[in-house]
């Protein structure tokens, strides 16, 4: 075989077969395809897509790419959730201790942000002491013990991901549902987890703004999910407007702990309910999500997750040295807050990164003291803009200066949840 046969037939509109995704996903991973090959079959299937069959085989290459984990050993039911991402997603925070309060094991492997969305290794960091990065037996007896673990994936996880994102995120590729639904799926697939939540994020906000695409990449997933044997359903939820008041790495943490110790923002509390539920009906557990975390046991289950990776989950956290204010130009009701627009804020204030090597603040981001629904007068305080570099504030502000929507007439109620998908 040779790579410009099947970069030939994808632009041309054929089908590859299996042998050649098998060896073509197997070239790429030992470096023997060249990256500019490998990017001209991407930019194909941008323009071309893939069969369902194509899809599955892709899929199914990119797993055996590399070690699949096996949670066999643990006497916990497996689960896992994985969210597209958005502004103010600090969502696996609360809900990973908390569905192991319920009796789960949760091994949930995550990524550092890129951009205007924050990552959640990035927010877990932020935490003194904590790390990320485990061995195979310490990822095993920590689910095995609290039930619950936020880690960084290991090299060996479906290594021609790693590849292949690569490529894509240089290479104007990203944007492709097969190629997305494949990442996502193979990682989490080769975790090892018997059950599946997906949180398919659509708005202005989400790395999908339109719910149809959103939809589609919900169903293709679940679709991946059933065929490798993990039960998978997928929640389509807004991401228009930030989730929670906190955009940013410490601050998002500080909400998150906020929620687990009974407080916390009522969009954030019925996201990581909804979620917490479907999770524990996959396990297959009796019990109510909010009756545990009102008990106090998901606060619990968090310290000690954190505790387990080297954290001290009693040390404070870090704040910034420079808080500005966001203020409303006009009196009148907010209809909207632009979630693109304050995740940007927060990314030029320092929460966010433009390559993957950049560092990123801990300290940094947006806060919202005001939201959707709420009145206000000219020049009230709308959010706090965190930051230790002063000289970050008027990027922030210019990022800010359409993302508010201010009448007279009260918006109309947000749903959150907006679709439910258990098959395809």
């Amino acid at each position: 075989m040779n790579t410009v046969d099947l970069i030939v037939a994808k632009r041309d509109g054929g089908e590859l077969s299996d042998e050649q995704i098998n060896w073509f996903i197997s070239g790429v991973t030992t470096g023997e395809i060249p990256a500019e090959q490998a990017a001209a079959l991407l930019m194909a299937i941008v323009w071309r897509g893939l069969t369902g069959r194509e899809l599955a085989t892709w899929t199914a290459a990119m797993i055996n790419s590399g070690q699949r984990l096996d949670l066999s050993s643990l006497d916990r039911p497996t689960v896992d959730k994985h969210s597209t991402g958005g502004v103010g997603d600090k969502v696996s925070l609360a809900l990973c201790p908390l569905v192991a309060a319920c009796g789960a094991a949760v091994p949930q492997l995550s990524g550092r942000g890129l951009g205007h969305t924050g990552g959640t290794l990035d927010k877990m960091e932020a935490i003194s002491g904590w790390r990320a990065a485990l061995s195979d037996d310490e990822f095993l007896a920590q689910l095995q013990d609290v039930g619950a673990v936020i880690a960084a994936a290991t090299a060996d996880l479906a290594p021609a991901d790693r590849v292949l994102y690569a490529l894509r995120d240089v290479t104007g590729t990203v944007a492709s549902i097969p190629l997305i639904a494949s990442s996502i799926m193979s990682k989490k697939i080769a975790e090892g987890t018997a059950g599946l939540v997906l949180d398919v994020k659509f708005g202005s906000g989400a790395f999908l703004p339109d719910p149809a695409m959103g939809e589609e990449l919900a169903r293709t997933m679940v679709g991946l999910g059933h065929a490798h044997g993990v039960d998978t359903v997928a929640l389509l939820t807004d991401m228009d407007q930030p989730l929670g008041l906190a955009a940013g790495n410490a601050l998002e943490v500080a909400e998150a702990i906020e929620t687990l110790a009974g407080g916390g923002p009522a969009d954030l509390i019925e996201v990581t309910l909804a979620l917490a539920q479907e999770m524990v009906e996959l396990a297959n557990l009796d019990a109510d999500p909010a009756k545990v975390l009102a008990s106090g046991q998901a606060m619990d289950a968090w310290q000690s997750m954190v505790a387990a990776q080297g954290g001290d989950p009693a040390a404070p956290l870090p704040t910034a040295k420079v808080v500005d204010h966001w203020t409303a130009p006009v009196d009148g009701v907010i209809n909207r807050i632009d979630a693109l627009a304050v995740g940007v804020a927060a990314w030029r204030l320092g929460a966010g990164r433009a390559r993957k090597e950049d560092d990123v603040s801990p300290v940094a981001g947006v806060r919202l003291r005001r939201v959707q629904g709420d009145r206000v007068t000219a020049g009230e305080v709308i959010a706090e803009l965190h930051t230790d570099d002063p000289s970050l504030l008027p990027a922030a502000h210019g990022a800010l200066s359409s993302a508010l929507t201010i009448s007279e007439a009260a918006p109309k109620p947000r749903h959150l949840i907006a679709t439910r998908i258990a098959d395809t």
